[in-house]
């Protein structure tokens, strides 16, 4: 299994990222669904565990969902090559009790034998707290960090100018641009940080070295791409409250369905 934690810094606080990672998930949704494939909600409800059974022994109530995710055509080849197109979506359940938030990705087709966990906690540092993830001595052993800065370069199938925080500046917030040379993120007001754990496993031999591998790639650029996002539309989200945010995810919902019946395939593709 590997396992890797992404450590974000962002010029926002804690209380306004709740929003804008709300806002921004449902909107890209909406941007990766059409075509007979997307991302499916079958369940947005709140949960509550007993104190005791709370994550990292404290965080215990919050938003559950659940999704399946319908990518067949926009994994890498040689992935295409070893599943049937059937066996391609992904299933995922997640349980955010802000600051803190888990998702679990499975395969019904592999099962026990792929997973890809996800633990986020949410703090207003610069991402200089070690081991907020309370990993043991062995995982810590394994554990490999990555900082992702916003506005550091992307791909060029990636990039695009509108959301560029180098050129993004807020007309409400007056936040941005993100200069890389800068280093903005040692000096920034407000800030926060998103300690994401990654846990992957797949077991299949002869790919697995190499599935686990690409797993970390993607989740690198997902993170990478998604947060650029989120801080380019923060016009768009700077100042909704909770009500609005459950009232677009209802919409959205129903968006999707409609969307990935009848529309155009379209948004994010793995890269090989």
């Amino acid at each position: 299994m590997h396992i890797t934690e992404f450590r974000i810094v962002l010029p926002m606080t804690v209380e306004e990222y709740q929003i804008a990672q709300l806002f921004s998930t449902a909107k890209v949704s909406e941007q990766n669904t059409g075509g007979g494939e997307g991302v499916e909600v079958l369940a947005n409800e709140p949960f509550a565990k007993p104190p005791s059974e709370g994550f990292l022994g404290r965080y215990n109530v919050g938003q559950y969902t659940r999704k399946v995710y319908h990518f067949a055509s926009r994994v890498p080849g040689f992935v295409r090559l070893v599943f049937k197109e059937s066996n391609l979506s992904m299933h995922e359940e997640a349980w955010n009790a802000y600051p803190y938030c888990k998702t679990v990705i499975t395969n019904p087709y592999m099962k026990e034998n792929m997973l890809i966990e996800i633990s986020t906690l949410h703090l207003g540092d610069r991402g200089d707290t070690e081991n907020v993830h309370q990993l043991n001595h062995d995982e810590l052993k394994k554990r490999h960090v990555v900082y992702i800065y916003i506005s550091d370069k992307v791909s060029r199938h990636d990039y695009k100018a509108e959301e560029d925080p180098e050129k993004f500046h807020s007309s409400k917030t007056g936040r941005g641009p993100l200069v890389s040379n800068d280093q903005w993120y040692k000096t920034c007001e407000p800030y926060m940080c998103c300690y994401k754990l990654v846990r992957a496993k797949f077991k299949w031999l002869g790919i697995q070295t190499r599935v686990e591998n690409l797993i970390m790639t993607q989740e690198d650029r997902l993170f990478r791409n998604f947060h650029r996002q989120l801080f380019c539309w923060m016009d768009e989200w700077y100042g909704l409250t909770m009500q609005d945010i459950r009232a677009l995810e209802a919409a959205t919902a129903q968006k999707l369905e409609k969307a990935r019946q009848a529309g155009q395939k379209q948004g994010y593709t793995a890269e090989e």
